[in-house]
């Protein structure tokens, strides 16, 4: 039986659970970041992603060897330039070796022969690979380990190790997306980690599983419905069909459906069609009156659910209305995920949506190629009401913070203060994202197109708000800046984006 040595610096395809293998590089992970207990793993960080795992040895295999066999099951596009990324690495490390001969020999020094070696430092000059702290990830290299390799030729007989992930509760699935500058950017990794490690005794904490490579993806063989298409159901449901999901959607306004079956949807008459004739069946609609309406009205989602069926309630609701629904779903013999999104209408399109689950984990991982489709990162958060009491404190926050950079504006302009030059100050500080400077921007243009309507965050507070009542946890910023939503609405801003809570504070 052949051994396979890995060390820093070695390519390798790593594999995750049910997720497509994926180029990447063996590196030293944080110093204070330590591996799962009692497993044989290595420390990857991937080509063409900022995402970094543990993998087990028996989920890695040496890239060279398997790099035809990967290339001819894995045709995604991201896959691809993955890929590219590794070909480009090695192309710059033999450039360097070689200019590195060449300058001994010029010296008259005699250079010894030495199989390529992948050093951590060539990271610096790959964009595909370039994370900012990767040189916290290289200060120490650990001793060299080994793991078996079924067969005896290279690329022969080699095996992924069959077990799941899920099996271990010691070793969870984690893509880390770094997005942060350095200092900070490695920190999230270990505290999560730690966290996820620790007994908390909360069930809102039990893994946090990205899907943030969906760029080659195996779409199940489940019939998938979807029911809204509004926002953020539209680009959802764009992103289910071209990942290859048969897909049969529903809308309250039918007309909105012919996109979609020009696209290869099918149509669904009734939501209750719908849910009997698919096994995995989503909504995703305005507040929780819509929700319930939709599964418990005439034609609903419920005088369709069998024993067996699954239901996914992706809108932004109350826990309790979450409850209700998984009650009703569940005493039928169906199966109930709720499943909110964090992001907008561009992040939907995108596919970059960020997916909160809580309730069933069997229909959590029977829906991985879905989530994969439409977000980058996926979190399972426990119980049934977990998700939506998340979604409503990060609403919570985004909505007061879109109020406070309004405030701000305004304020900037009473005073006789330039706005640009405000927004130009935001963008080099602290506060600098992507958000703070397309909302600005759009403000200062007058563009409220809705990206996120403005009545949908005012209902978000005003839910928030409540769900801090019932914890008897006191929420006045955000009661503050409800009311600023309110006004904007009498403003007929309602079905504006939510950066037209600007014109609350100039009328």
């Amino acid at each position: 039986m052949a051994t396979v040595h890995l060390r820093i610096g070695d390519l390798v395809w790593g594999k995750l659970g049910r997720y497509p293998p994926w180029p990447g590089k063996v590196v030293s992970p944080p110093k204070d970041l330590k591996k799962p207990r009692g497993k044989k793993c290595h420390f990857v960080k991937f080509f063409g992603t900022e995402d970094h795992a543990w993998i087990k040895v028996e989920q890695l295999k040496p890239y060279h060897p398997h790099k035809e066999e990967m290339i001819k099951i894995n045709k995604g596009k991201r896959f691809q330039q993955a890929v590219d990324a590794v070909e480009d690495f090695l192309k710059k490390a033999k450039g360097k070796e070689q200019n590195s001969d060449s300058k001994a020999e010029s010296k008259g020094k005699k250079t010894r022969n030495k199989p390529l070696k992948i050093l951590e430092e060539d990271d610096e000059d790959l964009s595909a690979l370039k994370d900012p702290s990767e040189k916290d990830l290289t200060d120490s290299d650990p001793e060299p380990s080994t793991h078996e390799r079924l067969g005896a030729g290279p690329g022969s007989g080699y095996k992924w190790g069959s077990s799941p992930v899920k099996d271990d509760p010691h070793f969870h699935h984690f893509l880390l997306s770094q997005s942060e500058k350095p200092a900070s950017s490695m920190e999230p990794i270990s505290k999560r980690l730690k966290i996820i490690e620790e007994d908390t005794g909360s069930t809102s904490i039990q893994a946090a599983d990205s899907t943030a490579i969906n760029g080659s993806i195996t779409p199940t063989d489940k019939r998938i419905g979807f029911l809204g298409l509004g926002l953020m159901g539209s680009g959802i449901v764009s992103n289910l069909l071209k990942m290859g999901h048969v897909v049969t959607v529903w809308n309250r306004t039918a007309e909105k459906c012919d996109l979609f079956t020009q696209e290869g949807a099918r149509l669904g008459r009734t939501p209750a069609e719908v849910a009997s004739t698919c096994d995995i069946t989503f909504s995703c609609v305005s507040d929780p009156k819509a929700a319930r309406d939709l599964v418990m009205g005439p034609s609903g989602v419920l005088q369709g659910i069998r024993p067996g069926k699954c239901y996914i309630e992706m809108s932004t609701v109350d826990p309790e209305t979450i409850t209700e629904i998984s009650q009703v779903i569940t005493s039928r013999g169906g199966r109930f995920l709720e499943a909110p999104v964090a992001g907008s209408q561009q992040l939907s399109n995108d596919g970059m949506l960020v997916i909160l689950a809580a309730g069933d984990r069997t229909v959590y991982e029977d829906c991985s190629s879905c989530f994969q489709a439409m977000g980058k990162t996926s979190f399972f958060l426990g119980e049934a009401g977990n998700a939506a009491r998340m979604m409503l404190i990060l609403n919570m926050v985004q909505g007061s913070f879109m109020a406070t950079i309004a405030e701000g504006l305004t304020l900037a302009h009473a005073t006789g203060q330039s706005q640009q030059t405000f927004l130009d100050i935001l963008s080099q500080g602290q506060m600098a994202s992507t958000f703070v400077d397309q909302k600005c921007q759009n403000i200062l243009q007058g563009n409220f197109k809705p990206d996120y309507y403005l009545k949908h965050i005012q209902k978000d507070l005003r839910l928030a708000i409540s769900m801090g009542d019932t914890a008897n946890h006191p929420t006045p910023m955000a009661a503050a800046a409800n009311e600023v939503y309110k006004r904007a609405k009498a403003l007929d801003q309602s079905d504006n984006d939510i950066s037209a809570v600007y014109r609350a504070y100039i009328h």
